[in-house]
């Protein structure tokens, strides 16, 4: 059997941090691996052998609650590398328990390699946005563990409404805390679904909603004098112009879905391709307003029908990335020119095109059918009475004056 402790060394001067260590004890022989924490002398509790948490008013409240439950994370895996080599009935050595220790060979389900792996599965089933989610979600809380990895059995409600609140102390609003959330306890019920865990319910105490927010939309009279702006003199503003009006143009498309466009997709005077995110087959009549847009442009040599993505190199998805950022700070710039009140982006076109139709007295059950929103419950039941030309009229009834 081994005896594994968590010791303090404190410093010979009161007033620097001491360290804390783990102390190792097999057949007499004692070994101790510093930990890379330090604490305040006054912040070791002798008789309980732990960091004592001072007051939640503190400022050092949070850094030491953080510590706190890393070192206590680290002890458990030391105490189970351990045990396992108890259970297998061989003889070992202290120096077997703190290489595994260090190499982090006994890791192999912690919630960090696990939530890598669904990043490489998303990224296998071609779920490339889902993918990147899921990693932002990782980097974020693997910050806010510095780097010290977990098991899911030790995720609970105190240290998510931690994680909550430390996100929302870095000026994080509700709803971005909420989207990290969210990703995490999908990647935890999946997790209990596999028997790493028993579920917890670590996320009862914590925001994992949606709060409404102001919708990015702006009026008719607006969009019409964006596309009337000359822009002739300005290449990329008028790139990033045209690139608006194409998505307002086609029912509030997604860039993702407009860079993907492929030419072939262009027949018998309609566009049809699948959204992107649902994967809901679209079907839009072509109008002037869009050939005139791309007629502005030459034909590349890709397969794509507008040219966002202009190489067949293996890093279309980087192509489309990098333009979505300059043409949204192109547009930032045209709202600056004309003095709009709001920090005009891509996104605008969809919201102002579903307000827009909604101010034409289109129903709601057409526009969520112009919009793809295929998930949308309260509109679904109409959707599979809306025939295609329906929204095309509703389309055409938008357009008209532009």
């Amino acid at each position: 059997m081994t005896s594994i402790r968590l010791k303090f060394r404190p410093s010979t001067n009161p007033a620097k941090e001491g360290t804390l260590v783990f102390q190792l004890i097999h057949k007499r022989t004692v070994r101790r691996i510093r930990s890379k924490y330090r604490i305040r002398n006054d912040e070791w509790d002798k008789k309980y052998e732990e960091i004592a948490l001072p007051s939640p008013a503190s400022e050092r409240y949070s850094r030491l609650k953080i510590i706190r439950s890393n070192i206590m994370y680290e002890l458990k895996r030391l105490k189970a590398i351990a045990e396992k080599l108890d259970c297998s009935g061989k003889d070992y050595s202290l120096e077997e328990i703190i290489q595994k220790y260090i190499s982090g060979t006994d890791t192999g389900c912690s919630v960090f390699d696990f939530i890598r792996a669904q990043v490489a599965h998303k990224k296998q089933l071609g779920k490339i946005r889902s993918s990147e989610t899921y990693q932002t979600t990782l980097n974020s809380f693997m910050r806010f563990r510095e780097g010290i990895d977990l098991t899911f059995d030790m995720i609970d409600s105190e240290l998510m409404e931690h994680y909550e609140a430390e996100l929302r102390r870095h000026g994080l609003l509700r709803n971005t805390s909420s989207f990290y959330m969210r990703v995490l306890r999908t990647n935890y019920r999946l997790a209990v679904e596999k028997g790493l865990t028993p579920d917890r319910h670590p996320f009862k105490h914590v925001y994992c909603g949606m709060d409404k927010t102001v919708k990015r939309s702006i009026s008719f009279a607006e969009i019409k004098k964006i596309k009337e702006l000359d822009l002739s003199r300005k290449r990329v503003m008028d790139f990033a112009r045209d690139m608006f009006i194409f998505s307002f143009c086609t029912r509030g498309m997604s860039f993702i879905d407009m860079a993907y466009l492929k030419k072939n997709d262009l027949k018998h005077g309609c566009l049809t391709y699948r959204r992107k995110k649902t994967g809901q087959l679209l079907v839009i009549e072509w109008t002037k307003q869009m050939q005139d847009i791309l007629d502005k442009y030459k034909p590349n040599s890709t397969q794509y029908l507008l040219p966002i993505i202009t190489r067949e190199d293996g890093n279309e998805r980087r192509q489309y990335q990098n333009q979505m950022r300059k043409i949204n700070r192109r547009l930032k710039d045209i709202a600056t020119s004309i003095k709009l009140p709001v920090p005009l982006s891509l996104y605008y076109s969809r919201h102002s095109w579903a307000t827009i139709a909604r101010c034409k007295d289109i129903p709601i059950s057409i526009i969520s059918e112009g919009l793809g929103h295929d998930s949308e419950i309260t509109t679904q039941i109409y959707l599979d009475s809306i025939k295609s030309y329906e929204v095309d009229k509703a389309n055409r009834k938008i357009l008209k004056d532009l």
